[in-house]
């Protein structure tokens, strides 16, 4: 049944899908030279999310589950364990209970989540855990959450990453370039993060809660996917503002230009602060609003969470019994 209502409704998509790599463009400011962004433009169209009626029922669970497949599973907590990112990827490899599965009817169909996400010295459990999966590990990198290390120091860290099994690496940008308005070196610091990455994809840390205007946020996304990021994504989580609605509906449009300019498909992933599957269904409407349903992909879309997980499982319970039960039910590790 609720295979039949992901069809329906266009928003299924294999784990691993047909996408070109972005090979990047040479530097060159016309692209967003002329960018200044709207403020209340912005907000005005974000507002429109919130204030109309969801969608219900059994087209509910059908984004839900499709969310789950978009989710980079994350621990980034100074006292992470070998103990707990095991845990993770437990939860990772059957983030459902098999119960629920069952009575919804998609106990076979092999559901996970879209990556797992960690530091660097955790990724040897992380490949340990998803031996015989094909969920991918994440890595941060480049001296997150802050990248105040060197160059040098940046890129053996990439290396290192994919050494140890990390086939993608999540980077962040010295913020201080966007600040100043230093594109050049923001661009030639991004294409020498792709290029240790090699084969692993990469996407690119804006922080945009440090960031103090929309109209840096674009030009940062430009100068990010000339320099050949996979994915552009908003946030660290460890910022004291992470994603928001405002901040996405700026990035995919840039996104939708790159696009339109190069017919290349750049991915996009909110980071930090989703946490309620309402804020996730706002987001994957958004996304199929502004980029169509070619995004609503794992290779293109992510969501970066931890708590976001158990709260879609507990929506997922309340649609079979009609209840909603205890967080503690639904542990996300």
């Amino acid at each position: 049944m609720m295979e039949n209502i992901l069809k329906k409704n266009n928003t299924e998509s294999p784990q691993h899908t047909n996408v070109v790599r972005n090979q990047g463009l040479p530097f060159n400011t016309k692209h967003f030279d002329g960018i200044n962004i709207n403020t209340s433009a912005v907000e005005r169209r974000v507002n429109t999310l919130s204030g109309r009626r969801s969608v219900k029922k059994e087209f509910q669970v059908a984004w839900l589950l499709k969310a789950i497949s978009m989710i980079d599973l994350t621990t980034l907590a100074g006292d992470d364990t070998r103990g707990n990112v095991m845990r993770l990827c437990e939860k990772a490899k059957n983030p459902v209970r098999y119960d629920l599965l069952e009575k919804l009817g998609m106990q076979n169909a092999g559901l996970t989540t879209g990556a797992v996400c960690v530091y660097h010295n955790l990724i040897p459990f992380a490949k340990e855990a998803l031996k015989g999966t094909d969920i991918p590990i994440a890595a941060v990198s480049t001296g997150f959450p802050a990248g105040k290390i060197s160059m040098e120091e940046k890129i053996s860290e990439i290396k290192r990453s994919v050494a140890a099994g990390a086939s993608e690496i999540d980077i962040v940008i010295s913020r201080d370039l966007v600040l100043e308005s230093k594109w050049k070196e923001l661009y030639n610091e991004i294409k020498l993060c792709r290029e240790a990455c090699g084969d692993a994809h990469m996407k690119t840390i804006l922080a945009t809660g440090e960031i103090p205007t929309y109209t840096k946020v674009a030009k940062a996304s430009w100068v990010a996917m000339m320099a050949g990021s996979d994915f552009i994504k908003t946030s660290t989580g460890k910022e004291s503002v992470n994603a928001t609605l405002a901040v996405s509906l700026v990035m995919i449009r840039c996104i939708r230009e790159y696009y339109e300019l190069t017919g290349v498909k750049v991915g996009y992933k909110p980071a930090g602060g989703i946490q309620k599957a309402k804020q996730a269904l706002d987001y994957l409407i958004l996304i199929k609003e502004e980029l169509g349903n070619e995004w609503l992909t794992p290779e293109l879309f992510r969501f970066g969470a931890s708590s976001l997980l158990g709260d879609i499982e507990r929506q997922l319970e309340h649609y079979v019994t009609g209840s909603y039960s205890a967080g503690f039910r639904h542990p996300m590790a």
